[in-house]
């Protein structure tokens, strides 16, 4: 859970600002957009491992 204590004299756009950022480096926003739609596990499964052949493929090149 993301709180913020808002500073005397700081304006609400400063206030909101420092929401989104807080926000976002929390990851409930990527986590919102993970969640927006239901996706099927096999699904799930196939960007895990398509992901992790990309990593492999990465350091194999740069192994080189």
């Amino acid at each position: 859970m993301v709180k913020l204590v808002v500073r005397d004299r700081e304006t609400i756009q400063e206030a909101v600002r420092r929401f989104r950022k807080l926000v976002e480096r929390s990851g409930i926003k990527k986590e919102m957009r993970r969640r927006e739609y239901y996706e099927k596990p096999s699904e799930t499964n196939r960007r895990a491992r398509l992901r992790a052949e990309r990593r492999a493929r990465r350091t194999q090149m740069l192994s080189r």
